[in-house]
């Protein structure tokens, strides 16, 4: 891709804004190189890339990666034999392996959700992790730097020398700061002076306070001595921070020689690491933007839906549908200036641009890029009059450099073509450029204000006018794109507008040949009728998307209800079956009753063919029961049939309620006391109204005994809205029940469970108190609440 066209098109400022989300500096170097792709394979792989990212971040905000600092000149150091690296560099070192730590436990939970990550996965499973060096270099290196007191017994115990001995000195010298002696101080403190505790005395008192003087200030008045009672003291603490700078040099060395072997690896960890952070950026920034993923034409078809220009904030762009590359290869733009026709062009070759090197684009679903092998464009602003002839040759040298460089499969882009010059000439060179480049096979789209290119293209096969829309009303642009509409002049319409007499109106028309004044004519009607086409699609879409959102929520209570219906029937031919199992234990029970009597008496009132076929009657119910008239089936049916205003009974809580309305999703908002829930119909069941207030009270508080609801909420391996989700909705039904206290199980871990929790319960006013169970009972690992 030549790099010209990426300066034309600010593509460089789409980099700068895609740096704003990056977290490491070899994320940097990637954006720094990041150049469009020609080749399909790879821009359909990078775009499979930021399609992982977007999931991510839907699911889960980001892969976490934090702040990191190149590594590769310290890795350079360690080719050098005994040479250490600092705390500073080791910390770098430490950041990263501490990173591919957390990310691939990211990934390893990311699992659980219903997403298959194409290319992302692949970068995550070339990681490499080194657990016991993490773990080493974590326990001695803090992240400023400094080396830990973990890193060692021997550096713990010297700091511990050095923490008592600093204390003992400083007791010492206190007993100074008080009493006769702080007569001799020019302030009461204690201070350092090359690397030994000393006191501010008064110069006049040097005689009678003895020690050694280390410093004095600049205006002689204060002499920083050391006293000789802690003279030795100082030289031992001096001698253990000696061992400990020793013991910490030792370390580095140490921790240096640890990592020495694994120099590939943690630069490829470093590289792995900065692909995951360009693939955050790229998902975030295209989440910023409002960008959606590209499909890929292989025969460079370009179809943008309602296409937006990515460096004009949203509020104030105006989105348009591009299509070439189908049945036409070449589009000529027409019209005046400052219609927006060159925002146009610079919005389909950003666009196209940003797809091939990976990133979302600023359209609607659906929409088509191609894979371009050079992007050219010729776009610059107008020039003064004076300027005519430079603007003219430098135009000419870009579209000569183009018209060398360009192939089948490139994308050409030209603004004002044939401008700085004679119009006729200009026309007619537009006119020899347009033939040369769509006769090459490659995709052009051309802006000009030449009239007589609007008949040129009517008249080219593979060819289409098209021009930006102006409202003649309030003279102002639109910034419409109308395909197929080629621009028309508005000059003696905007003057009539303006005022301009009438007379000289209609002369300027007598001026101008009727073929021009029948062109205009057309377009004008073509205006209006595509005006009025683009109204009507617009409605149509508005219906369409009331209409499928109608039929989705119809066709999901349908779907409701037939999965009802079905477990009704199931039920009721269970209890029907039920009930015609015990008539034919009844019934054998009597026949075998009537066969002993009939034995016994020696009767044969009762035939035994009547008593078979009474038995195969009831044999019969099983197999094809009366559904219709089963009051069993009838029982069930009524108990589902809701309307508002019914007194319903929830079992999932065991308390009875008033349906107010039924939601578009099939649920039910029902009132609860004075709670209003959403209740799934499956939980609903009708209900008697209670009439007196003391057998209401009675009947919440047998369902509340009976309700099986347990004391206690596990919250443990939730996600932190998830468990926010559950919190809430137990603590309603935890007062629903009647509960006077329950318990809050949400772990220990890294504190944000608890602390949410804490919020939660701080915040909620039917909460009397609450606070952490017992350290036999789990301590600060649950919270016991209790309500008022």
């Amino acid at each position: 891709m030549n790099e010209k066209v990426l300066e034309t098109l600010e593509y460089n400022k789409i980099k700068d804004q895609l740096a704003n989300y990056l977290t490491t500096d070899r994320g940097r170097e990637i954006i720094d190189q990041l150049r469009p792709s020609s080749k399909f394979e790879e821009v359909d792989h990078r775009l499979k890339e930021t399609e992982d990212g977007a999931n991510i971040v839907r699911l889960q905000g980001e892969i976490p990666i934090p702040k990191l600092t190149e590594i590769s000149p310290y890795m350079k150091r360690l080719r050098i034999e005994n040479a250490s690296l600092s705390g500073t560099e080791l910390s770098h070192i430490t950041k990263l392996l501490r990173a591919v730590r957390t990310i691939n436990d990211f990934f390893d939970n990311f699992q659980d959700e219903d997403v298959n990550l194409t290319v992302v996965s692949q970068i995550v499973s070339q990681l490499t992790l080194m657990p016991e060096i993490t773990k080493r270099m974590v326990q001695s290196i803090n992240e400023d730097g400094s080396i830990l007191d973990t890193a060692s017994s021997e550096l713990r115990t010297i700091r511990r020398t050095i923490n008592r001995t600093q204390n003992d000195i400083r007791s010492r010298i206190g007993k100074y700061l008080k009493g006769s002696d702080s007569k001799y101080l020019t302030e009461s403190i204690i201070t350092m002076r090359e690397d030994r505790f000393v006191l501010p005395i008064r110069a006049d008192y040097k005689q009678h306070f003895g020690g050694i003087v280390h410093d004095q200030s600049a205006s002689g008045q204060t002499l920083y001595v050391e006293p000789s009672n802690v003279v030795e003291m100082n030289n031992q603490l001096r001698r253990d921070q000696l061992a400990e700078r020793a013991e910490e040099r030792r370390i580095l060395a140490e921790l240096t020689d640890l990592i020495r072997p694994y120099r590939s690896e943690l630069l490829n960890n470093m590289n792995l690491v900065g692909q995951l952070d360009f693939v955050n950026a790229k998902a975030k920034f295209a989440h910023q933007i409002r960008a959606v993923q590209p499909e890929i034409s292989r025969d460079n078809v370009v179809n943008l839906r309602q296409a937006r220009h990515p460096l004009i904030a949203r509020d104030k762009v105006v989105a348009n549908d591009i299509q070439i590359g189908d049945e036409y290869r070449t589009i000529i733009i027409t019209g005046p200036n400052t219609g927006g026709k060159t925002i146009t062009l610079k919005t389909v070759g950003l666009l196209q641009l940003m797809g091939q090197s990976g990133l979302f684009i600023t359209a609607n679903e659906e929409s088509q890029i191609g894979v371009f092998d050079d992007v050219f464009a010729d776009i610059g602003d107008d020039q003064s009059i004076e300027a005519n002839l430079s603007t003219f040759s430098s135009h000419m040298d870009n579209i000569i450099s183009i018209l060398n460089g360009m192939s089948s499969q490139s994308l050409i882009l030209l603004d004002e073509l044939g401008a700085g010059t004679d119009p006729k000439e200009g026309a007619a060179l537009a006119m020899a450029i347009i033939d040369a480049i769509h006769q090459s096979g490659c995709e052009l789209i051309a802006t000009t204000h030449y009239p007589e290119l609007k008949a040129y293209a009517y008249n080219r096969s593979g060819i289409i006018n098209a021009s930006m829309e102006f409202d003649i009303e309030t003279l102002r642009p639109t910034y419409r794109f109308l395909m197929g509409i080629p621009g028309q002049s508005n000059a003696l319409n905007i003057a009539s507008k303006l005022g301009l007499s009438k007379g000289i109106i209609e002369k300027a028309r007598a001026f101008t040949d009727s073929e021009n004044q029948d062109i205009n004519n057309m377009i004008d009607e073509l205006t209006a009728q595509t005006k009025r086409a683009h109204d009507e699609a617009d409605q149509l879409d508005e219906q369409l998307t009331d209409s499928t959102k109608l039929h989705d929520d119809l066709q999901n209570q349908f779907t409701q209800y037939q999965n009802q219906k079905d477990h009704l029937l199931e039920q009721a031919r269970e209890q029907a079956n039920q009930v015609v199992e015990k008539a034919k234990i009844s019934a054998d029970k009597i026949i075998a009753d009537l066969h002993k009597k009939q034995q016994q008496v020696g009767q044969s009132a009762i035939k035994e063919n009547e008593l078979i076929d009474a038995k195969g009657a009831l044999n019969r119910l099983e197999v094809t029961p009366n559904l219709k008239k089963n009051k069993v089936l009838r029982k069930e049916k009524a108990k589902h049939d809701f309307h508002p205003g019914d007194e319903v009974l929830v079992k999932s809580y065991g308390q009875q309620g008033t349906l107010i309305r039924q939601e578009k999703n099939g649920a039910w908002e029902v009132q609860l006391g004075i709670l209003k829930m959403q209740i799934d119909e499956n939980d609903l069941e009708k209900a008697a109204p209670e009439k007196k207030a003391k057998q209401k009270y009675q009947t919440q508080v047998s369902r509340t005994r009976s309700s099986g609801m347990s004391p206690t909420l596990d919250l443990r391996g939730h996600r932190y809205e998830e468990a926010m989700y559950e919190l809430d909705r137990y603590i309603d039904s935890a007062l629903l029940a009647g509960y006077p206290s329950v318990t809050i199980i949400h772990g220990k871990g890294t504190g944000a469970l608890r602390k949410g929790v804490t919020e939660y319960l701080r915040s909620n006013a039917r909460i009397k108190s609450f606070g952490y169970s017992a350290p036999n009972a789990g301590g600060d690992g649950s919270t016991v609440v209790k309500f008022k």
